[in-house]
Protein backbone atom coordinates (compact mmCIF):
# COMPACT_ATOMS: atom_id res chain seq x y z
CA UNK A 1 0.00 0.00 0.00
CA UNK A 2 1.60 3.48 -0.86
CA UNK A 3 1.88 5.55 2.01
CA UNK A 4 1.15 9.40 0.77
CA UNK A 5 2.18 11.26 4.71
CA UNK A 6 4.93 12.28 3.32
CA UNK A 7 2.97 14.35 1.42
CA UNK A 8 0.82 15.73 3.69
CA UNK A 9 2.03 18.89 5.57
CA UNK A 10 3.40 18.89 8.36
CA UNK A 11 1.72 21.34 11.59
CA UNK A 12 4.83 22.30 13.35
CA UNK A 13 3.71 24.21 17.36
CA UNK A 14 3.92 27.64 15.66
CA UNK A 15 1.21 26.86 13.56
CA UNK A 16 -1.63 29.24 14.21
CA UNK A 17 -4.26 26.74 12.97
CA UNK A 18 -3.26 23.82 14.79
CA UNK A 19 -4.83 25.76 18.38
CA UNK A 20 -7.95 26.96 15.82
CA UNK A 21 -11.48 25.44 15.76
CA UNK A 22 -12.60 26.32 12.41
CA UNK A 23 -15.68 24.85 12.74
CA UNK A 24 -16.28 27.37 15.58
CA UNK A 25 -14.66 30.17 13.61
CA UNK A 26 -17.17 29.66 10.67
CA UNK A 27 -20.61 29.53 13.43
CA UNK A 28 -19.34 33.13 14.38
CA UNK A 29 -19.36 34.11 10.56
CA UNK A 30 -22.57 33.13 10.35
CA UNK A 31 -23.84 35.12 12.92
CA UNK A 32 -21.96 37.99 11.99
CA UNK A 33 -23.83 37.33 8.51
CA UNK A 34 -26.65 39.44 9.99
CA UNK A 35 -26.62 43.20 10.00
CA UNK A 36 -28.85 45.88 11.90
CA UNK A 37 -29.67 46.76 7.92
CA UNK A 38 -30.75 43.58 6.93
CA UNK A 39 -31.88 41.19 9.98
CA UNK A 40 -33.26 38.62 8.30
CA UNK A 41 -31.65 36.10 5.72
CA UNK A 42 -32.76 33.51 3.68
CA UNK A 43 -29.61 30.24 4.08
CA UNK A 44 -27.93 30.85 0.40
CA UNK A 45 -27.05 34.59 1.65
CA UNK A 46 -25.60 33.24 5.00
CA UNK A 47 -23.69 31.08 3.18
CA UNK A 48 -22.42 33.90 0.32
CA UNK A 49 -21.55 36.01 3.60
CA UNK A 50 -20.07 33.64 5.53
CA UNK A 51 -18.01 32.07 2.77
CA UNK A 52 -19.54 29.02 3.45
CA UNK A 53 -21.55 26.30 0.83
CA UNK A 54 -25.22 25.83 1.22
CA UNK A 55 -25.25 22.68 3.05
CA UNK A 56 -22.49 24.19 5.55
CA UNK A 57 -24.94 26.90 6.57
CA UNK A 58 -28.06 24.75 6.42
CA UNK A 59 -26.32 22.77 9.64
CA UNK A 60 -25.01 25.60 11.57
CA UNK A 61 -28.39 27.52 11.01
CA UNK A 62 -29.88 24.90 12.33
CA UNK A 63 -27.65 24.05 15.53
CA UNK A 64 -27.95 27.72 16.60
CA UNK A 65 -31.71 27.81 16.12
CA UNK A 66 -31.51 24.63 17.97
CA UNK A 67 -29.54 26.21 21.00
CA UNK A 68 -31.42 29.53 20.88
CA UNK A 69 -29.32 31.57 19.05
CA UNK A 70 -30.91 31.91 15.59
CA UNK A 71 -34.70 31.60 15.08
CA UNK A 72 -36.69 31.03 11.91
CA UNK A 73 -39.25 33.93 10.82
CA UNK A 74 -43.10 32.44 10.79
CA UNK A 75 -44.32 32.12 7.32
CA UNK A 76 -41.05 32.39 5.42
CA UNK A 77 -37.59 30.55 4.71
CA UNK A 78 -35.70 33.27 6.62
CA UNK A 79 -33.72 33.26 9.23
CA UNK A 80 -32.82 36.28 12.24
CA UNK A 81 -31.06 36.13 15.48
CA UNK A 82 -32.83 35.99 18.67
CA UNK A 83 -32.27 38.19 21.69
CA UNK A 84 -30.34 35.54 23.07
CA UNK A 85 -27.20 37.01 21.19
CA UNK A 86 -27.28 40.15 23.05
CA UNK A 87 -26.72 38.39 26.36
CA UNK A 88 -23.47 37.59 24.43
CA UNK A 89 -22.12 41.44 24.02
CA UNK A 90 -24.36 42.86 27.42
CA UNK A 91 -22.32 40.41 29.79
CA UNK A 92 -19.05 42.14 28.24
CA UNK A 93 -20.34 45.63 29.22
CA UNK A 94 -22.76 45.49 32.01
CA UNK A 95 -20.55 45.83 34.51
CA UNK A 96 -17.51 48.01 32.51
CA UNK A 97 -16.07 50.76 34.52
CA UNK A 98 -16.90 52.76 31.04
CA UNK A 99 -20.90 52.71 32.12
CA UNK A 100 -20.05 53.12 35.75
CA UNK A 101 -18.13 55.94 35.19
CA UNK A 102 -19.89 57.44 32.37
CA UNK A 103 -23.39 57.18 33.53
CA UNK A 104 -23.75 60.29 36.12
CA UNK A 105 -21.75 62.32 33.66
CA UNK A 106 -24.38 61.24 30.92
CA UNK A 107 -27.18 62.54 33.03
CA UNK A 108 -25.88 65.97 33.44
CA UNK A 109 -25.74 66.31 29.68
CA UNK A 110 -29.61 65.39 29.70
CA UNK A 111 -32.43 68.60 29.71
CA UNK A 112 -35.03 70.50 28.19
CA UNK A 113 -32.99 70.66 24.25
CA UNK A 114 -30.77 67.99 24.53
CA UNK A 115 -32.84 64.95 24.97
CA UNK A 116 -29.96 62.31 24.83
CA UNK A 117 -26.38 61.68 26.05
CA UNK A 118 -24.39 58.29 24.91
CA UNK A 119 -20.74 57.00 25.23
CA UNK A 120 -20.02 54.84 22.19
CA UNK A 121 -17.00 52.57 21.12
CA UNK A 122 -15.36 51.37 18.09
CA UNK A 123 -15.81 48.48 17.02
CA UNK A 124 -14.43 48.00 13.40
CA UNK A 125 -15.99 50.66 11.04
CA UNK A 126 -18.79 51.26 13.34
CA UNK A 127 -20.10 52.55 16.67
CA UNK A 128 -21.16 50.69 19.44
CA UNK A 129 -23.72 52.25 21.96
CA UNK A 130 -21.73 51.33 25.67
CA UNK A 131 -24.29 53.30 27.34
CA UNK A 132 -27.18 55.73 26.77
CA UNK A 133 -29.33 57.83 28.91
CA UNK A 134 -32.51 59.17 26.91
CA UNK A 135 -35.18 61.38 27.82
CA UNK A 136 -36.51 62.37 24.31
CA UNK A 137 -36.19 61.55 20.59
CA UNK A 138 -38.93 59.16 20.59
CA UNK A 139 -40.61 61.43 17.92
CA UNK A 140 -38.49 61.31 15.55
CA UNK A 141 -38.01 57.59 15.58
CA UNK A 142 -34.91 57.27 16.82
CA UNK A 143 -34.61 54.12 18.94
CA UNK A 144 -30.55 54.06 20.03
CA UNK A 145 -29.78 51.80 22.52
CA UNK A 146 -27.07 50.07 24.50
CA UNK A 147 -25.52 47.71 22.31
CA UNK A 148 -26.85 49.69 18.98
CA UNK A 149 -24.58 50.45 16.19
CA UNK A 150 -24.26 53.19 13.34
CA UNK A 151 -21.56 54.16 11.05
CA UNK A 152 -18.82 55.29 12.14
CA UNK A 153 -18.23 57.61 9.15
CA UNK A 154 -22.02 59.08 9.30
CA UNK A 155 -22.24 59.58 13.05
CA UNK A 156 -20.75 62.31 15.58
CA UNK A 157 -19.38 59.85 17.91
CA UNK A 158 -17.53 58.15 14.89
CA UNK A 159 -15.95 61.11 14.11
CA UNK A 160 -14.92 62.09 17.93
CA UNK A 161 -13.17 59.33 17.45
CA UNK A 162 -11.43 58.66 14.10
CA UNK A 163 -10.14 62.47 14.21
CA UNK A 164 -8.15 61.62 17.23
CA UNK A 165 -6.51 57.88 15.42
CA UNK A 166 -3.39 58.18 12.80
CA UNK A 167 -4.42 59.12 9.07
CA UNK A 168 -3.58 55.66 7.93
CA UNK A 169 -5.69 53.75 10.68
CA UNK A 170 -8.79 56.33 10.02
CA UNK A 171 -8.67 55.23 5.74
CA UNK A 172 -8.18 51.46 7.06
CA UNK A 173 -11.57 51.95 9.20
CA UNK A 174 -13.38 54.53 6.64
CA UNK A 175 -12.85 51.02 4.07
CA UNK A 176 -14.33 48.53 6.24
CA UNK A 177 -17.93 49.70 5.46
CA UNK A 178 -19.81 50.71 1.93
CA UNK A 179 -20.39 54.09 2.43
CA UNK A 180 -23.81 55.30 1.28
CA UNK A 181 -25.68 58.54 2.16
CA UNK A 182 -28.38 57.84 5.16
CA UNK A 183 -29.50 61.22 4.92
CA UNK A 184 -29.69 64.38 2.50
CA UNK A 185 -26.34 65.75 4.67
CA UNK A 186 -24.42 62.17 4.80
CA UNK A 187 -21.00 62.74 3.79
CA UNK A 188 -19.26 59.89 1.92
CA UNK A 189 -16.20 60.67 0.49
CA UNK A 190 -13.00 59.34 1.26
CA UNK A 191 -11.07 62.85 1.15
CA UNK A 192 -13.61 64.82 2.38
CA UNK A 193 -14.40 62.50 5.50
CA UNK A 194 -10.60 63.06 6.21
CA UNK A 195 -10.52 66.58 5.82
CA UNK A 196 -13.72 66.78 8.06
CA UNK A 197 -11.44 64.81 10.59
CA UNK A 198 -8.32 67.54 10.69
CA UNK A 199 -11.12 69.88 11.61
CA UNK A 200 -12.88 67.84 14.49
CA UNK A 201 -9.55 67.89 15.78
CA UNK A 202 -8.98 71.34 15.47
CA UNK A 203 -12.01 72.47 17.33
CA UNK A 204 -11.99 69.40 19.82
CA UNK A 205 -15.43 67.80 18.91
CA UNK A 206 -17.39 66.88 16.25
CA UNK A 207 -21.02 68.25 15.12
CA UNK A 208 -23.64 66.45 13.16
CA UNK A 209 -26.20 67.96 11.31
CA UNK A 210 -28.62 65.00 10.82
CA UNK A 211 -25.99 63.09 8.98
CA UNK A 212 -27.14 59.83 10.58
CA UNK A 213 -31.28 60.35 11.39
CA UNK A 214 -33.25 63.43 9.56
CA UNK A 215 -34.31 65.76 12.19
CA UNK A 216 -31.32 65.21 14.60
CA UNK A 217 -28.34 67.12 15.90
CA UNK A 218 -25.34 65.66 17.54
CA UNK A 219 -21.79 66.41 19.17
CA UNK A 220 -19.65 64.42 20.54
CA UNK A 221 -15.84 64.77 21.91
CA UNK A 222 -13.15 62.24 22.51
CA UNK A 223 -12.53 60.45 25.64
CA UNK A 224 -8.81 60.04 25.39
CA UNK A 225 -6.34 57.88 27.29
CA UNK A 226 -3.13 58.76 29.30
CA UNK A 227 -1.14 58.70 25.28
CA UNK A 228 -3.97 60.87 24.19
CA UNK A 229 -5.48 58.29 21.88
CA UNK A 230 -9.53 57.83 21.71
CA UNK A 231 -10.88 55.01 24.06
CA UNK A 232 -14.30 56.32 23.42
CA UNK A 233 -16.12 59.28 22.48
CA UNK A 234 -19.01 60.89 24.72
CA UNK A 235 -22.14 63.00 22.64
CA UNK A 236 -25.23 64.87 23.10
CA UNK A 237 -28.56 64.88 20.94
CA UNK A 238 -31.03 67.25 19.87
CA UNK A 239 -34.23 67.72 17.77
CA UNK A 240 -33.53 69.81 15.16
CA UNK A 241 -37.26 71.53 15.38
CA UNK A 242 -36.46 72.82 19.32
CA UNK A 243 -33.11 74.23 18.32
CA UNK A 244 -30.79 75.99 15.24
CA UNK A 245 -27.57 74.13 14.68
CA UNK A 246 -25.27 77.24 15.60
CA UNK A 247 -27.38 77.75 19.09
CA UNK A 248 -27.17 74.01 19.55
CA UNK A 249 -23.18 74.27 18.99
CA UNK A 250 -22.93 77.32 20.96
CA UNK A 251 -25.03 75.85 24.12
CA UNK A 252 -23.60 72.17 23.93
CA UNK A 253 -19.85 71.80 22.52
CA UNK A 254 -18.34 73.09 25.67
CA UNK A 255 -20.47 71.30 28.61
CA UNK A 256 -19.38 67.95 26.07
CA UNK A 257 -16.50 68.87 25.60
CA UNK A 258 -15.74 69.28 29.55
CA UNK A 259 -17.95 65.75 30.49
CA UNK A 260 -15.51 64.25 27.76
CA UNK A 261 -12.49 65.50 29.34
CA UNK A 262 -14.05 64.55 33.08
CA UNK A 263 -14.73 60.96 32.06
CA UNK A 264 -11.50 60.93 30.46
CA UNK A 265 -9.35 61.46 33.60
CA UNK A 266 -11.72 59.15 35.31
CA UNK A 267 -11.12 56.09 32.94
CA UNK A 268 -7.33 57.28 33.28
CA UNK A 269 -7.00 56.62 36.78
CA UNK A 270 -7.86 52.91 36.65
CA UNK A 271 -5.86 52.69 33.73
CA UNK A 272 -8.59 53.02 30.67
CA UNK A 273 -10.59 50.42 29.08
CA UNK A 274 -10.00 47.73 26.28
CA UNK A 275 -8.81 49.08 22.92
CA UNK A 276 -11.77 49.86 20.04
CA UNK A 277 -11.11 47.87 17.39
CA UNK A 278 -9.51 49.11 14.61
CA UNK A 279 -8.16 45.76 12.53
CA UNK A 280 -9.75 45.43 9.04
Amino acid sequence: MTDYSEDKPKRTAADPSKNTVQSLAKGFRVLEAFTAQEPELAMAEVARRAGIDNATAFRFLNTLADIGYVERVPGTRLFRLSLKVLDLGFNAIAHSDLRTRARPILRSLVGAVNEAASVGVLDGGEVLYAERIQAGLTRLGVDIRIGSRVPAYSSAVGHAILAWLPLEAQKRILQMVTRKSLTDTTLTDLDALLARFANVKAAGYAISDQETVSGLYAIAAPVLDIDGMPMAALSVAAPAFQTTLKDFEASTAAPVCHAAQQLSRALQTIGGIAPPSHHP
